[in-house]
């Protein structure tokens, strides 16, 4: 297993913190299960890293310079992750919580991208070819989430409107490692 250094000091003086608050969706169609989904493979392979920093396991830091999500492990690790972010004019940084999780989830665009892009659907029902791919985390306070990709050649890229993209395989294996009210700190 590959390892490298990874040291993160915080955020960086002037950083925004965004309150936390609950996220509410639900859905009362069937949902298909991950096997179902095309395999996507990362263009970049997660792996575990050394941690020295000042983040208690649990805790989501999102390199949007790196393009890289680091899950907070014990023992002085962290699961590293390739990541997609917002493209420019689109990044931000701050901290906030996980305030909800879903499987395959409906997808509903925010009034400012509507404005922006008239022609998206208004809802889109959750499955493989959902923008959000197969996990979301939603993130509070914030009209962002962490969420898959049906795309994952935009991994690694700056592309979004300023959500994290993930590849359907690790984003199903962050929700699985990341709880509700998990703390995330989104630098630049």
């Amino acid at each position: 297993m590959r390892r490298s250094a990874f040291i993160l000091a915080g955020l960086a003086a002037g950083g925004v913190v965004l309150a936390a608050s609950a996220v509410s969706a639900s859905s009362d169609h069937v949902r298909p299960d991950f096997a179902d989904a095309r395999p996507l493979a990362s263009p970049i392979p997660r792996e575990t890293v050394a941690y020295d920093g000042p983040y208690a396991p649990g805790t989501i830091i999102v390199s949007t310079r790196e393009r890289r999500l680091y899950f907070v492990l014990p023992d002085h690790q962290a699961l590293k992750y390739g990541v997609g972010v917002g493209r420019p004019g689109f990044t931000w940084a701050g901290v906030t919580v996980v305030a909800n999780k879903r499987e395959w989830p409906d997808w509903t665009p925010p009034a400012q991208m509507l404005l922006r892009r008239p022609d998206l659907p208004r809802h889109m029902a959750g499955g493989i070819e959902n923008p959000l791919g197969a996990r979301a985390l939603y993130l509070g306070g914030t009209l962002f989430r962490i969420h898959g990709s049906n795309e994952p050649d935009t991994i690694g890229e700056a592309v979004s409107s300023g959500c994290i993209r993930m590849t359907n395989d690790d984003v199903t294996d962050l929700y699985g490692r990341a709880s509700v009210g998990a703390k995330v700190i989104v630098e630049r």
